[in-house]
């Protein structure tokens, strides 16, 4: 017998109520973060120091991988990491030579804008042109500008306002796996090195303050998650520090990524900074890295190299089965534009990237083309590493020359005077193409940019002999020790040790004793105090007495701590110039007119009998063999670069 409508209307709304009462079904979203970082004005796959097109790196072909990423991924977010504004004569162009006009747009930001970026991260290059150029270039940006850990320096009243955005929440509509839409609320928040207050005092100093990135982040993280933050994704613009556990951390650190994974609440690591690129082999021994998933302390994290030539891609799955979104799993990975194996680019370059920027790319190398000398030989970087070198030491005698005229009338007129100069360009994480190579002829104003590639303005600082001594000593930590019981063949660089802080000194003469340990780590810190490495250190053919007094011309980088170089900390100079070390050199390049640029050997590695001191360069260092005599041809090794020896 059926049972009438009327009856079975209780029974129906029961079983509603019923239904209503269990709770959804759990939604699962699935996020794609993409990542550029340290791109310097690499928005072109365009070599302005060799005046010509490069596949090895460009934001334009980045720009193709974006759009592959995100064809392939219903949600997507895109953040750059700042070094955005400076590293090529692009940069300086726009900030030196035609600065931007008022509501001008800088051509960084116009491609950032093409290219949907969701919010940026302030790195320390942007602080390079001072903080009138930077805010008038973020201004152009279509999408917010985050930095947390940079405050104005306003004593009491101003410890508690941040000079830019800390951190934004993103709102956004994203679709799960089966086609709804859910809101999503993506926190964003970014930092910057703490050296930038030495880096760039001259721009800085009395104007803002630097705090520690971590603990900015404690500060600020729980606050964007009380404000709704569904995801935190942390943009550091600092490197991957190798802390094993248990370790002590300085305050103010530079590299501050392992101690950020470990911040609660914290879903992803969007770094850079050091140019590495993570996930990837270089950090597969280091604590907390597990490379084959992209994580760092279990949280997912990519690092894409530099100058656009790797995307990063973090791919995060969340769900709400807990009532609230939450990331359940995720991994990082790189897509690179270049197949360094193959030597072969991956991607085209996107044309419209081109087109956007097409008048300044234009008027950049109508400038760069300048001429301003000649040269009468070749000019290369190729074992500026190893062996006293033309390129490093034409700097040197620019400098040389600034600091006479400058000393002039001076109680300073008097002393002896030496120049501190380092190789910037020597490939390694670089690329094998990364070096100086201009060629006998015309010199024009984009080899001043290649010889001297950073906008560094030129100081002097009054140090003892002693503490000359010791500026080498630091230098010289560049180099692996070499066993003389050892092989017969023994790597002869520490690659991870960067050549801008190698320097060597023009006004006395010395040789390296790579027996010896170093007496200094990179960080600066004292490891081996009986330890002496710099021998028969001699001013006019005379040991010098560590009592001297000379005045060493430098930059600001290295003369306000930059390198954590013992004795430098900006307390030292005693010539404070205006003017950029590259306008030294121009104006001694432009008043020579023609140079034969050649080593005087100065110093010189001191040879290991029995050993071979050992390394690699780019393979087109081999046609310039016949007029380095120090240095001969182990094995052309076939990726672009040669293992060489030092005779």
């Amino acid at each position: 017998m059926t049972a009438s409508p009327a009856r079975l209307l209780p029974r129906l709304l029961c079983a509603l109520a019923v239904l209503a009462a269990l709770p959804a079904a759990a939604a699962t979203l699935s996020v794609r973060i993409l990542e550029t970082t340290d791109v310097h004005m690499h928005l072109l796959d365009w070599d302005y120091y060799q005046d010509k097109p490069s596949a090895e790196y460009g934001l334009a072909r980045t720009a193709t991988l974006i759009k592959a990423a995100r064809a392939e991924a219903r949600n997507t977010l895109l953040f750059d990491n700042g070094d955005l504004l400076q590293g090529n004569p692009l940069g300086d162009w726009v900030a030196r030579v035609k600065p931007l006009a008022p509501g001008q747009v800088h051509p960084a930001m116009k491609v950032l804008n093409a290219l949907g970026v969701d919010a940026a991260n302030i790195g320390n290059h942007e602080f390079n042109y001072g903080l009138p150029f930077l805010r008038q270039a973020i201004a152009g940006a279509g999408f917010p500008y985050v930095s947390a850990n940079v405050m104005l320096d306003g004593g009491a009243a101003g410890a508690d306002r941040h000079a830019f955005t800390p951190y934004v929440i993103l709102d956004r509509e994203l679709v799960d796996d089966t086609g709804r839409s859910h809101r999503l609320k993506i926190g964003v928040i970014g930092f910057v090195p703490p050296q930038i207050m030495a880096w760039d005092r001259q721009h800085l100093l009395g104007r803002v303050v630097a705090r520690d990135i971590v603990e900015t982040a404690r500060r600020l993280v729980p606050r964007m998650k009380a404000e709704g933050a569904d995801v935190v994704v942390a943009i550091p613009h600092s490197g991957f520090e190798r802390l094993m556990p248990g370790a002590a951390v300085p305050p103010l650190a530079e590299n501050a990524v392992a101690r950020l994974s470990e911040v609660p609440g914290i879903d992803a690591l969007l770094f850079g900074h050091s140019h590495g690129e993570f996930p990837g082999p270089f950090f597969a021994g280091y604590p907390r890295a597990d490379v084959a998933r992209g994580t760092i302390g279990g949280v997912p994290a990519v690092m894409p190299g530099r100058w656009g030539d790797h995307l990063g891609v973090i791919d995060l799955v969340l769900d709400d089965s807990s009532g609230r979104w939450k990331v359940t799993g995720g991994r990082g990975t790189l897509r690179p534009i270049w197949d360094r194996a193959a030597r072969k680019p991956l991607v085209e370059a996107d044309p419209a990237i081109a087109a956007l920027i097409a008048e300044e790319h234009a008027a950049t190398l109508a400038y760069v083309r300048t001429e301003v000398a000649r040269t009468r030989v070749p000019i290369h970087s190729y074992f500026a590493q190893v062996a006293d070198d033309p390129s490093v030491q034409l700097v040197a005698q620019a400098q040389l020359a600034y600091l006479k005229r400058a000393v002039q009338g001076t109680e300073y007129e008097s002393l002896p005077l030496l120049s501190a100069a380092a190789p910037f360009k020597t490939g390694g994480r670089m690329g094998w193409t990364y070096y100086t190579d201009i060629p006998a002829g015309p010199l024009a104003l984009r080899h001043i940019a290649d010889l001297y590639v950073y906008p560094n303005t030129f100081k002097a600082v009054l140090l003892t002999g002693a503490q000359v001594r010791e500026w080498l000593e630091m230098s010289a930590a560049q180099f692996n020790r070499i066993d003389p019981a050892g092989p017969p063949a023994q790597a002869l660089l520490n690659p991870a040790f960067p050549s801008y802080n190698f320097d060597t000194l023009d006004g006395v003469s010395y040789e390296i004793d790579v027996t010896q340990p170093a007496r200094y780590e990179r960080s600066g810190k004292l490891v081996a105090p009986e330890a002496h490495r710099i021998v028969d250190l001699r001013h006019q053919g005379r040991p010098i007495d560590p009592q001297a007094r000379f005045l060493v011309a430098t930059n600001n980088y290295r003369a306000t701590g930059g390198g954590a170089f013992p004795g430098l900390d900006g307390s030292q100079v005693v010539i404070d110039a205006p003017d950029e070390n590259r306008s030294a050199l121009l104006q001694y390049l432009a008043a020579q007119k023609e140079v034969d640029p050649s080593a005087d050997g100065n110093w010189r590695i001191r040879p290991v009998p029995g050993v071979s001191l050992r390394f690699r360069s780019s393979a087109a260092g081999i046609a310039h063999l016949a007029r380095t005599p120090a240095v001969a041809l182990v094995r052309d090794e076939g990726d672009g670069s040669a293992t060489y020896e030092l005779k």
